[in-house]
């Protein structure tokens, strides 16, 4: 006999859950034991059934499908086989080809639906469970930028899964597009009216965050708030000067002078070791 596949769909919309439940009752092995409408309900399902398997739509509010699968696995709950669901080709192209972590685009198909299915049963022995859990891992590590070796050693020796609150990649929204920008590559970032600029060596990216929720989310090992419109990147100052009339400045790697105000100057000496 067929082992049913516990399983559970996660999408904020009700049209979407219930076309892919249509689609999935061709699949006899596939026991549909819930239907959540967000990410809150779908980590009190993964928690209460603890599913083999789950399709996690992408764009949800509150927690996103990437957040959700770090909840899990901060939470340490049992992780099923995770197929990501997404309306935004090329967003799902970029974020997974790489990982090879397979994903549906909305409405699926019958016959990418089948092909998806054929990698879950292949995946139910032991090894190749492994190796997509391993890739789901490295793929809400590259996301949310934690340290996929370090949850995979946490998770091996049963230990409690420990995530970073600061990031390696800020992720940035733009016409509909996401850029990914390794933190590492940013110079400085300052406030434009309601946003910020991001500037890298080849690019300046907006950003709509204020400087508060930037400073929680970056390394302060790294970036050190120069100003209250400005922080800056340790890494790329090359100097600190002061004028003859009492204000102070960055000299970054690039050429670029950044204002020092008074209020940060004793914090900026002491950051970049002057």
């Amino acid at each position: 006999m067929t082992k049913l596949l516990s399983t559970i769909i996660v999408d904020d919309e009700p049209l979407a859950r219930k076309g892919l439940a249509v689609r999935l009752a061709d699949h006899k092995d596939v026991d549909i034991i819930a239907q959540c409408h967000n990410g809150r309900e779908a980590l009190e399902a993964v928690r209460a059934y603890e599913p083999d398997l789950m399709f996690l739509d992408i764009q949800m509010p509150g927690l996103n499908g990437f957040e959700v699968v770090q909840a899990i696995i901060e939470k340490g709950l049992k992780l099923p086989i995770v197929i990501f669901v997404t309306a935004f080709d090329q967003y799902a192209l970029q974020a997974f080809e790489v990982h090879a972590q397979d994903y549906l685009l909305k409405p699926a198909d019958e016959t990418r639906l089948a092909e998806s299915m054929q990698k879950v049963r292949q995946s139910l022995n032991s090894s190749e469970n492994a190796v997509h859990k391993s890739k789901l891992i490295q793929l809400v590590s590259d996301v949310t930028g934690n340290d996929c070796d370090k949850i995979l050693a946490e998770l091996t020796n049963n230990q409690p899964v420990s995530l970073s609150s600061y990031s390696d990649i800020l992720a940035i929204k733009d016409a509909g597009e996401v850029s990914r920008v390794p933190v590492k590559d940013i110079l400085w970032i300052d406030a434009a009216g309601d946003y910020m600029c991001v500037h890298t060596h080849s690019a300046t990216h907006i950003l709509r965050k204020t400087m508060k929720q930037l400073e929680e989310i970056l390394d302060p090992k790294q970036f050190v708030r120069s100003h209250r419109s400005t922080i800056v990147n340790k890494n790329y100052v090359d100097k600190f000067c002061s004028q003859l009339n009492g204000e102070y400045y960055l000299v970054m790697s690039s050429g670029k002078e950044l204002k020092v105000s008074r209020s940060y100057k004793d914090k900026v000496k002491q950051a970049v070791g002057i």
